[in-house]
């Protein structure tokens, strides 16, 4: 029996339930510049994951829950700018599905939030292909990353859409905004320390204080722009030919063209600082800054050093991951 929307409910078996998750993400180099059309490097960061599961509900409606941030809500209660409403109405616009089941969209994340980790989008990649898969459908990646990509401006304003390709793909790349995305090779393995500053960074807020600095003086900040440009092209050379113990001065040099956009701050400082002291290559900021989160390259026997450093510096959560 299909039914106005087009979809044969009889096929459905709604006792089932489907899950599906994603990871996060952290950016290695060119974060802001990449809304002016350069290039960045970002990979995902599988030691934290975005959760969700979609299972028949006994009350009518379409419900949503993320005991994360306090929410239970039937979504017509919701408003279409809400963004976990906002991803789950997109799949049903996508199947052309008029009349949903009745349904709970249940969401749990070790992702922090507002950190630079990516957790807005890891969440509606999760939502978004397990509803897909809960109504029958296995939407393609370039599908889920699009559909994505809509809720990350309701998080940021003005996305690079990097948050969304990399969770989506779960793989390191090259990206620059508008073109095909790049599958980022690499070389030989490398350690980072991620540190969290505890400071919440909604990354809408520094993007726009970016915008605000390039429409004063597009000349000045251009040139910024293409600096750090530059250090991606050769970071991503060095990262493909096994030799990532010269992405140390880079990450240097990008976090001072970043404090010079003013996106840093002093906790994020400190904590760049400590890392270096404790023996890491190199440290950077990492996102969209004034908070959340800061990278180092490390030896990978001096993780535990440098995360202990940072954890003394302030830090108040830190990750050891490994890209490979």
């Amino acid at each position: 029996m299909v039914d106005d929307s087009g979809y044969d409910r009889q096929a459905a078996d709604w006792s089932a339930r489907m899950t599906a998750s994603a990871p996060g993400k952290i950016i290695l180099f060119g974060e802001h510049a990449v809304v002016y059309g350069r290039p960045a490097l970002a990979v995902p960061v599988t030691e934290v994951r975005a959760t969700a599961s979609v299972q028949r509900s006994t009350d009518p409606g379409v419900w949503l829950e993320a005991p994360v941030i306090g929410l239970r809500a039937e979504l017509s209660c919701l408003p279409q700018d809400h963004p976990l409403a906002a991803a789950v109405r997109s799949v049903f616009s996508t199947l052309d599905i008029e009349t949903p089941p009745d349904c709970v969209i249940h969401v749990d994340s070790t992702i922090p939030v507002a950190s630079g980790l990516g957790s807005g989008a890891a969440v509606s990649v999760a939502v978004i292909r397990a509803l897909a898969a809960y109504l029958g459908h296995r939407l393609p990646d370039e599908r889920v990353s699009a559909l994505a990509y809509e809720i990350e401006k309701l998080h940021h304003g003005t996305p690079s859409g990097i948050d969304n390709t990399v969770i989506t793909y779960a793989q390191p790349v090259y990206f620059v905004r508008g073109q095909a995305m790049e599958r980022l090779q690499v070389g030989a393995p490398f350690t980072l320390v991620i540190g969290n500053s505890g400071i919440p960074a909604p990354t809408k807020e520094s993007v726009g204080d970016v915008r605000r600095l390039w429409e004063a003086d597009p000349p000045r900040w251009e040139k910024v722009f293409d600096q750090i440009a530059d250090i991606v092209r050769r970071a991503r050379e060095l990262i493909e030919n096994g030799a990532w113990r010269g992405l140390g001065k880079l990450m240097d040099t990008n976090h001072a063209l970043l404090q010079e956009l003013t996106v840093s701050s002093e906790a994020l400082d400190r904590l760049v600082e400590a890392a270096r002291r404790a023996g890491a290559l190199g440290a950077k900021l990492s996102g969209g800054g004034r908070g959340g989160n800061m990278i180092a390259l490390v030896e990978r026997q001096n993780a535990p050093v440098v995360a202990e450093a940072l954890l003394a510096a302030g830090a108040t959560q830190t990750m050891i991951t490994q890209v490979d």
